[in-house]
């Protein structure tokens, strides 16, 4: 059973958990510019890490109570069903916050993942960090 904990305290342990999964996903596997990785945003985000026997393996943040961002799985625990129990997680935190629909930018190759998910993607491709996505969005009841 995954063990989410949620933070704003860029101090915590569970934004560092954060920063760990993203720094391994993003920039070492991904290429991703670690300049580009940590943004204006940080401050301004809720952040979501999900936990196996106390092992940070998941994350994604929630901005402006709607946009999720930064979401990344550790290699060895994916395809396991751990994002989307994250995700639909933060679905209820999003509505409490008055959320009446969730907005992301999916690389390309995640998009059958967010469909499953009941995202729809729309408007063209565009290149963030290097790396092709789509805008998705999905509705919540």
């Amino acid at each position: 059973m995954l063990d989410i904990k949620t933070t704003q305290d860029l101090d915590s342990q569970t934004y560092r958990d954060a920063l760990m999964i993203r720094q391994t996903v993003f920039v070492n596997e991904q290429g991703v510019d670690p300049k580009l990785e940590i943004d204006a945003d940080e401050a301004k985000a809720i952040y979501f890490v999900g936990y196996l026997n106390q092992q940070p393996v998941v994350t994604a943040r929630l901005i402006d109570g709607n946009h999720i961002q930064r979401v990344a799985t550790m290699k060895a625990f994916r395809h396991q069903g751990l994002a989307k129990e994250l995700l639909l997680a933060m679905e209820a935190p999003a509505k409490a916050l008055g959320a009446t629909e969730l907005h992301l930018n999916a690389q390309l190759s995640a998009l059958p993942f967010y469909e499953r998910l009941c995202y729809h993607a729309f408007g063209p491709e565009f290149m963030d960090a290097g790396i092709a996505h789509r805008a998705m969005s999905k509705p919540l009841n």
